[in-house]
């Protein structure tokens, strides 16, 4: 359905980058996130918030009927309502709102404001950012390619948790921490991911050669995921140089960013 009237205007404006309007509107909305994430961040200093609370307060709420109002007018304006009231910036433009009014029910639940810098990823579209939303797009798909290898790994990992914790909880027991087989597989993940809490830590020596053992398991394989996505993310690569060619000399293997033909030097059409 065509838009007239005053909700083609306020759709031009809000929705619109390609107008100075709607560049500027889309600018502003970017520093009131900003501003209005700041002002959550300095509410949870004890200092801040104890000498000026009372400022803040007034400031969030200013801003949440701001945001309060800009949604209920994207919804007017829209082209297809539905469509962007459960879109991905519909969503999160709801969520920006909601801790406010859920703070009056909730203690604490302000906080979850932080969202709004959800928001601030319109910058791509303002700032016509095509290309980095692309890369992302790009390990995105890498990531997809990558999931049955990824899920193959980490179910492995997951056995070897359980069955370092298992016997770990027979070897050292409660008397050393090791109070269940669940609190056993907690040690095991993190002694095997490198992070080392030193919460529970074994105290015989054949506890410690096999916490040993487990640290040296974690080293070897800790770069596993971390090959396989970087494999489909190459393949992905030359995928996307196979697929760009030259217009003049119809040749392929040019980088997404590439401006001229390597071969002939044509200036090849911008990537979408």
């Amino acid at each position: 359905m065509a838009l007239t009237g005053r909700r083609k205007w306020l759709n031009e404006v809000i929705f619109g980058t390609d107008t100075p309007a709607g560049r500027n509107f889309d600018v502003f909305l970017i520093w009131a996130i900003l501003i209005s994430v700041g002002l959550v961040l300095l509410a949870s200093v004890e200092g801040i918030a104890g000498r000026h609370g009372g400022l803040i307060f007034i400031l969030e709420w200013f801003f949440t009927g701001l945001f309060t109002v800009e949604y209920l007018l994207r919804i007017y304006c829209a082209v297809d309502r539905r469509r962007y009231i459960f879109s991905f910036y519909g969503l999160v433009d709801l969520l920006a709102i909601l801790p406010s009014y859920l703070a009056l029910m909730f203690a604490g639940a302000s906080y979850l404001l932080v969202v709004r810098l959800l928001r601030v990823l319109r910058i791509f579209r303002v700032l016509k950012l095509v290309r980095y939303l692309r890369d992302a797009n790009l390990l995105l798909r890498s990531l997809g390619l990558a999931r049955r290898k990824i899920l193959v790994f980490y179910a492995s990992m997951l056995v070897l948790c359980v069955l370092f914790g298992a016997v770990m909880f027979l070897v050292e027991g409660p008397k050393s921490g090791f109070t269940s087989i669940p609190t056993s597989v907690y040690w095991a993940i993190v002694t095997i991911t490198t992070v080392g809490y030193g919460d529970i830590s074994p105290q015989s020596p054949l506890g410690q050669a096999i916490a040993s053992m487990t640290m040296l398991i974690g080293y070897s394989i800790i770069a596993v995921p971390t090959g396989i996505v970087t494999a489909e993310l190459a393949t992905e690569l030359g995928r996307e140089k196979s697929l760009r060619r030259c217009d003049n000399c119809s040749r392929a293997g040019h980088d997404a960013d590439a401006e001229y033909c390597k071969h002939c030097g044509y200036k090849l059409e911008e990537v979408e």
